[in-house]
C-alpha cells in the first residue's frame, strides 16, 4: 500500500548493497528516493529543502554523516550506525539528529521510526523557501546573490533594464522575474525573440500593420507590442533589430507611442520594455549596426548575468535539480551522479552555459541504464593529455611557467586549446589569468 506519495528522502551510504536495498525497501512503502554514496555526494544536493528526512551512515569514507545535520537545517536527520553503541547514539543525537537506528536493521522497524519522524505534511515544489525568493532560479553563489539583490531593487520599477550575458545563462528568466516581481504582474508578458523573426517581417511583427499595408496583409494585425499593452515586453537579442525597426522602438520609449505599419495615427500603448544580448551593444554602434540614442535609452538598469563556470558550486546545485527534473520526466527514480561525474560537472567550462547543463543532464537520464550515472554519459568533451613541462626549469615556479606558457602560445591558440594543453580547465585558466594579471587577448576582426 503506497502510504506515502510524496515524501521525498535521502539516503547516504557508502555500501552499495546496503543503499541499494534501502532505495527499494523506502520505494516500496511510497517514498521518493535520492541516494549519495559520500559525504561529498550529498553535500553536492544544495537544495536541503527539497527532502523530508535524510538519512545517513554516521561512518562515511570521506567524513562524518553527522555533518550533514547543520547543513541540511531545518530539513530532519535520522543516522544508521553498525556501531551500535550508546555513545555513538548519543552524540549523534546532540548534534541534533531526531533519531538513530542501528545496523542490521529490521526493515518494519526502519520504517515505523521514519514515519514517527515525518510529523509534517509532505514537502511540494510551490510549498519550498528558497533565498532566491521564488525568482526562479536555482543558485545562491555569491555572483547570483547580488543579482536577487538587485532584482529586489529594480522589478517594483518601471524602468527599462538591459540584461547582458551569454547565451544559455537564462536571460528571459531573469525578465520573467522582473514581470513577476512588479505592479504589471496581472497584465501580460509578451517575449520576443528578435533573432528568431526574419528582418522583413520584424516591423509588423512588433508594431502590427494594417490591411493592404504590403503584399500579403489581407486582414489588419495588432502588433506585440500593442499585445504587451498594461505589462511587459521583453526583446531578447536586441542587437539583431534592424535599424528601421530601432527607429520605431526609439519612438516606443520617448513618446510612449506606437504606429502600425501602413497606419497614419499612432496609438498610445504602457508597456515596460526589458532588452536583452550577448552581443556588445557599444562595439555594434561603432559598427552603425546599432543606434547610439537607442542604446542609451535602454542602457537605464543593466543586469548582468554571470556565466556557469563563474558561479561556483551552483553547477552541482543545478545538475542536481535538472537531475530530479529530469528523472521525473522521464518516470524513473533513484538515480544519481557518482564523484567522477560530480568532478567533471565541477570542471567543465560550459560554454553554452545553463542550457548546456541541462542537456547534458537530460542525456545522461536518457542513456543510463543503472542507478549512478558516469562521466561518460553526460557526453562532456574529454580533456587532452597536458602539456609536457618540457624546459622547465626546477628552480622556476609553477605559476612562471604558466604565465609563460600563456603568453608565448595566446596568439596560436583559443582558450579551450590553451587550456588542453596545459591539462586544466577553462575555468582554472580563467582563473589563473586573473592571479597572474594576464587579460585575453582581443579577437582579431
Amino acid at each position: 500500500m503506497n502510504v506515502c506519495p510524496t515524501y521525498q528522502l535521502l539516503v547516504v551510504e557508502d555500501e552499495s548493497i546496503i543503499r541499494q536495498s534501502l532505495v527499494r525497501l523506502l520505494t516500496r512503502n511510497g517514498f521518493s528516493v535520492q541516494e549519495a554514496d559520500s559525504l561529498q555526494q550529498a553535500k553536492s544536493f544544495a537544495d536541503w529543502s527539497q527532502f523530508d528526512l535524510i538519512l545517513t551512515d554516521i561512518r562515511l569514507p570521506d567524513g562524518e554523516g553527522t555533518e550533514l545535520i547543520a547543513l541540511a537545517a531545518p530539513t530532519s536527520v535520522l543516522v544508521m550506525t553498525s556501531y551500535a553503541s550508546l555513545k555513538s547514539a548519543v552524540a549523534a543525537l546532540k548534534k541534533g539528529a531526531v533519531d538513530y537506528i542501528a545496523k542490521p536493521f529490521d526493515h518494519d522497524e526502519l520504517i515505523k521510526i521514519i514515519k514517527q519522524n515525518l510529523r509534517n505534511p509532505p514537502k511540494t515544489p510551490a510549498a519550498k523557501k528558497s533565498d532566491n525568493r521564488d525568482y526562479g532560479m536555482i543558485g545562491n553563489s555569491p555572483l547570483m546573490q547580488r543579482l536577487y539583490h538587485l532584482l529586489e531593487k529594480v522589478a517594483p520599477v518601471d524602468s527599462t533594464v538591459l540584461i547582458l550575458g551569454e547565451s544559455g545563462t537564462g536571460k528571459e528568466l531573469v525578465a520573467k522575474a522582473l514581470h513577476q516581481h512588479s505592479q504589471r504582474i496581472t497584465g501580460p508578458f509578451i517575449s520576443v525573440n528578435c533573432a528568431a523573426i526574419p528582418e522583413s517581417l520584424i516591423e509588423a511583427e512588433l508594431f502590427g500593420h494594417e490591411k493592404g499595408a504590403f503584399t500579403g496583409a489581407y486582414t489588419a494585425r495588432t502588433g506585440l507590442v500593442e499585445a504587451a499593452d498594461g505589462g511587459s515586453l521583453f526583446l531578447d537579442e536586441i542587437g539583431e533589430l534592424p535599424l528601421e525597426a530601432q527607429a520605431r522602438l526609439l519612438r516606443l520609449l520617448q513618446e510612449k507611442e506606437v504606429r502600425p505599419v501602413g497606419a497614419t495615427q499612432a496609438r498610445h500603448v504602457n508597456v515596460r520594455l526589458i532588452a536583452a544580448t550577448h552581443r556588445n551593444l557599444r562595439d555594434l554602434i561603432v559598427l552603425g549596426k546599432f543606434r547610439e540614442d537607442l542604446f542609451y535609452r535602454l542602457h537605464v538598469i543593466e543586469l548582468r548575468l554571470p556565466a556557469l563556470r563563474e558561479r561556483g558550486e551552483d553547477i552541482l546545485a543545478l545538475a542536481q535539480f535538472f537531475l530530479l527534473k529530469m528523472q521525473q520526466k522521464a518516470r524513473r527514480e533513484g538515480l544519481s551522479f557518482s564523484s567522477k561525474s560530480l568532478s567533471a560537472l565541477q570542471d567543465y567550462a560550459w560554454p553554452g552555459n545553463v542550457r548546456e547543463l541541462e542537456h547534458a543532464v537530460e542525456r545522461a537520464v536518457v542513456l543510463t541504464d543503472g542507478a549512478i550515472i558516469e562521466p561518460d554519459l553526460l557526453g562532456l568533451p574529454l580533456p587532452t593529455a597536458p602539456m609536457p613541462l618540457t624546459d622547465f626549469s626546477s628552480d622556476a615556479s609553477l605559476e612562471q611557467y604558466l604565465q609563460r606558457f600563456i603568453l608565448d602560445n595566446q596568439e596560436q591558440m583559443n582558450e579551450t586549446e590553451l587550456a588542453d594543453k596545459l591539462g586544466i580547465s577553462r575555468k582554472t585558466l580563467w582563473e589563473k589569468r586573473q592571479k597572474l594579471g594576464i587579460p585575453r587577448r582581443k579577437a582579431h576582426a
